[in-house]
């Protein structure tokens, strides 16, 4: 699929105040819901069932693990990127700064959320940009969703001259393309034509100056899903496993307070719908990508789990958008509790730095070992590292 120039050949009512204010007004109510409401999902990540195996006579002081990363060539003092939550309306702008700071100083990564909101107003771009204004030094993840690459029913694809506005505004070190067909088919504005999808990733990898990484937002990513993203040409993927934030509960919610009876019964159905992160990060990896665990990552203890099969990065999203909203104080303390966890996992695993859990020999149980062997991943997963046990 070729992406054309300009700006996809949008009609004017694509463009009309009313549907930026609408878009606003909706991203308004996501944040709210994110931070607020119940609308985790009932499912866990897995994390309870991947067991660390304890080095009783580590070799190094525990101060001296070395916690930094590199990812898509770009160093991390910590293997944490704050999950792109939100743009595109009023409380996001000091939302935003507030992260950005705190990225810039943590030396971690940081996403913003769909900036389709400002591609249709102008005036919404600062709420984006404010990122890499406050953050000049951290690896910022610009961000578009899927859907708007594919011609929907009342909306043509964007353009490439669209793609490029979105990486510019934030002067991206990458650029996310978020696959969230589970949310727009809950969500009574949603768009789901699909045809075509992987051809828009593979047109928008090919033009863009920056690295591609692909995004779930809660489902997950299947092994034969990433294999598929990484022949259309993508850089990194991020599972977005179950485990999390629900986008379906949220739409449920939100189709509730609309009087939409049947999309708020579907949010309810599907509200655990897709593959649970930990299962999807060792199906993902497969694909021989770098990988972010995003789904569930609640502290630095499931940090570490999850660079041990096979993450490069973890993800947090709900977490830290709470605490933004306490302060920067509490932003900054969640960042040292989470570093301080993952210390003292790599050191009770015998290792040295961030990227020795990869070799670290793990136990898998319950029903995270069950998904592996029906998916046919329990054979990687058991055999493919030196001191790997599966039981």
């Amino acid at each position: 699929m070729r992406i054309a120039g300009g700006t996809g050949g949008q009609s004017p009512s694509d463009r009309s105040p009313n549907a930026a204010e609408e878009i606003a007004r909706r991203k308004g109510e996501h944040l709210s819901l994110a931070a607020e409401a119940d609308v985790e999902t009932r499912t866990a990540a897995g994390w309870d069932d991947i067991h660390l195996v304890h080095d009783a006579l580590p070799d190094i002081d525990a101060s001296d693990v070395d916690l930094g990363t590199t990812f898509l060539g770009h160093r991390l003092k910590l293997p944490l990127v704050i999950s792109g939550m939100t743009g595109g309306h009023g409380r996001a702008l000091a939302v935003n700064e507030l992260l950005a700071r705190v990225a810039e100083r943590s030396g971690i990564a940081i996403g913003v959320g769909s900036q389709r909101a400002a591609l249709r107003d102008p005036m919404l771009v600062p709420t984006y940009s404010i990122v890499r204004e406050t953050a000049p030094h951290a690896f910022v993840i610009a961000n578009l969703g899927i859907s708007q690459l594919v011609k929907q029913d009342r909306e043509s694809p964007l353009g490439a001259k669209d793609v490029a506005t979105i990486v510019s505004m934030v002067k991206a070190d990458a650029l996310a393309i978020h696959l969230n067909y589970l949310e727009e088919s809950v969500q009574p504005e949603g768009q789901t034509r699909a045809r075509g999808a992987a051809s828009a990733i593979r047109a928008v990898a090919l033009r863009s100056r920056v690295p591609v990484i692909a995004k779930e937002t809660g489902a997950g990513i299947t092994r034969e899903v990433a294999l598929r993203l990484r022949r259309a040409g993508v850089k990194a993927v991020d599972v977005g496993g179950v485990g999390g934030t629900s986008f379906a509960a949220v739409e449920a919610l939100r189709a509730a307070a609309h009087g939409d009876v049947a999309r708020m019964s579907l949010g309810e159905r599907f509200r655990d719908w897709g593959v649970p992160t930990a299962v999807a990060v060792l199906g993902a990896a497969g694909a021989g990508l770098p990988i972010i665990a995003t789904g569930g990552v609640r502290s630095g203890l499931d940090a570490a789990k999850a660079l041990a099969i096979g993450a490069t990065l973890v993800g947090v999203g709900r977490p830290l958008l709470q605490a933004a909203l306490r302060g920067e104080e509490a932003v900054v303390r969640w960042v040292d509790d989470f570093a301080l966890e993952l210390r003292t996992a790599i050191f009770l695993s015998g290792g040295r730095r961030s990227a020795d859990l990869a070799r670290a020999p793990v136990v898998f149980t319950g029903a995270t070992k069950a998904w592996l062997e029906q998916l046919g991943y329990a054979r990687r997963a058991s055999g493919a590292r030196s001191g790997r046990r599966s039981r």
